[in-house]
C-alpha cells in the first residue's frame, strides 16, 4: 500500500519529458561517444581501399573505436588486417585452366567495378559497343521483342603495364579524404573562437592523427600487394558462370602474379611490431572515446565533424577505382564477344590457343576435361 500511494502522490508533469528531449537535442550528450562504436566496417573498408603510401587520408569518423578493437582481434587471432573482398569471383590459369576463388581486395574491387572502367568510361568504347552487338544479336535470334538482359559471353583481353605495388590510387576518393580533414578542422575551430571551447578541436585533432597512424601501419602494404612482380603467367578474372564478362589479363614480364595475390589469404603475416603498433592504437582510441564522452558543450560540432567523416568514408568504401588506382595499370587490347558462350570460347581458343580451353570448365562445368 504505502508503495501505491507513493505512486498517486507523485507530480504529474509533462512538461519534464518536453524539457528532457529539448536539452538533448539543443546540446546533445554522450551521443558522440556511442557513435564511435558503430560503423567499424565501413572505416575497414574505407582503409582497404586507400591504403599504400605511408598516407592514408581516411577521416576521422563514427565507427573508429569499433574498428580499432576488431582490428586487433584480427591481427592477435587471423593475423591480417585487409578485410575479404565484398565481390565473389573466380581467378583462372590461362595456360592450365586451374581455377581458384579468392578473396583478394585489389582483384575483387576490379572484378566488381570492370563495367564502370572498362572502355575507360566511355560510352561508345569498343567493349560496350561489343556487348551491345551480342544482346541485339540474341534478340533477333530469339525473336523478341524485348532486348535481352545478358547475352552470352565477352571476353576482354588486356596487357600488363609496369605495376606499381604500394601505390595508393591519386584520384577523387584520395583527396577527398584530405578536404574532408580540413573541412572537420575548420568545424573543430568555430567552438573554440566563439566560446573558448578547445576540447572538441583537440578531439578532433588527435582523432585525425590516430586516423593516419592507423592507415600507415606497413602491414596494409604488404598485404594489399602479396604477390609476386613482372609475371609472364595470363590469367582470366571473373564472376564465375553465367556472367557477361570475362577479363583477360596477359602478365606481359611487367604486371603482378594474380594467382599469388588470389591466394594471399592464406598467408598469415602479422608481427610482433604489428600487434604491439595496433595494441597501443586500440588503447589510444579508447582514451579519446573515454575524453569524448566528457565533453556536454557544443557537442552538435562534434556529431558534425563525425557525421562529415563517415560521409567520406562511406564514399570512399563503396566508389568504383579503376584497375591503375590499385597499381595495376592496364593496356587495352581487343574484346572477343558472341551471342552463345560456347561461340566466345572457340574464338578466343583460335586467337590464344589454350585460353579457351582454360575458361571451359568454369563456363561449362563437367566439359572442362
Amino acid at each position: 500500500m504505502p508503495v501505491i500511494s507513493h505512486l498517486f502522490r507523485r507530480h504529474f508533469d509533462p512538461a519534464a519529458s518536453s524539457s528532457a528531449l529539448y536539452q538533448q537535442w539543443s546540446n546533445p550528450s554522450d551521443v558522440f561517444s556511442v557513435l564511435l562504436i558503430l560503423g567499424g566496417d565501413v572505416v575497414a573498408r574505407a582503409i582497404a581501399q586507400l591504403a599504400g603510401s605511408r598516407v592514408t587520408p581516411v577521416a576521422f569518423s563514427f565507427g573508429w573505436v569499433a574498428y580499432s578493437v576488431t582490428a586487433l582481434v584480427n591481427v592477435a587471432g587471423e593475423n591480417r588486417l585487409m578485410p575479404p573482398t565484398d565481390c565473389q569471383y573466380k581467378v583462372i590459369n590461362g595456360r592450365n585452366g586451374f581455377v581458384r576463388d579468392s578473396s583478394s581486395w585489389v582483384i575483387g574491387r576490379i572484378v566488381r567495378d570492370f563495367e564502370s572502367w572498362m572502355d575507360d568510361g566511355r560510352p561508345d568504347g569498343p567493349i560496350r559497343r561489343r556487348v551491345r552487338e551480342i544482346l541485339a544479336e540474341r534478340q533477333q535470334a530469339s525473336k523478341s521483342l524485348e532486348l535481352p538482359l545478358k547475352a552470352g559471353l565477352c571476353v576482354s583481353v588486356y596487357k600488363a603495364k609496369e605495376a606499381r605495388p604500394g601505390h595508393p590510387g591519386y584520384d577523387s576518393a584520395y583527396f577527398a579524404g584530405f578536404v574532408t580533414v580540413l573541412v572537420q578542422l575548420g568545424l573543430a575551430a568555430i567552438p573554440f573562437g566563439l566560446y573558448g571551447n578547445w576540447a572538441i578541436l583537440i578531439v578532433t585533432v588527435v582523432g585525425i592523427a590516430l586516423s593516419f597512424a592507423t592507415g600507415a601501419v606497413p602491414q596494409w602494404t604488404e598485404e594489399k600487394w602479396a604477390c609476386r612482380r613482372k609475371a609472364d603467367k595470363t590469367t582470366i578474372l571473373t564472376r564465375g558462370n553465367g556472367s557477361q564478362h570475362a577479363i583477360v589479363i596477359i602478365g606481359d614480364g611487367k604486371g603482378l602474379d594474380l594467382e599469388d595475390l588470389a591466394a594471399a589469404s592464406l598467408t598469415s603475416f602479422s608481427s610482433s611490431p604489428t600487434r604491439f603498433m595496433m595494441l597501443l592504437l586500440t588503447i589510444l582510441w579508447i582514451l579519446l572515446l573515454i575524453t569524448a564522452a566528457g565533453i556536454q558543450d557544443n557537442t552538435w560540432f562534434l556529431l558534425a565533424i563525425g557525421g562529415i567523416g563517415i560521409l567520406d568514408n562511406i564514399y570512399a568504401a563503396g566508389v568504383s577505382r579503376s584497375p591503375n588506382d590499385f597499381g595495376v595499370p592496364l593496356e587495352f587490347v581487343t574484346v572477343i564477344g558472341k551471342h552463345t558462350v560456347m561461340q566466345t570460347l572457340f574464338e578466343v581458343e583460335s586467337r590464344y590457343p589454350r585460353l579457351g580451353r582454360s575458361m571451359l570448365a568454369t563456363f561449362f562445368q563437367g566439359r572442362g576435361e
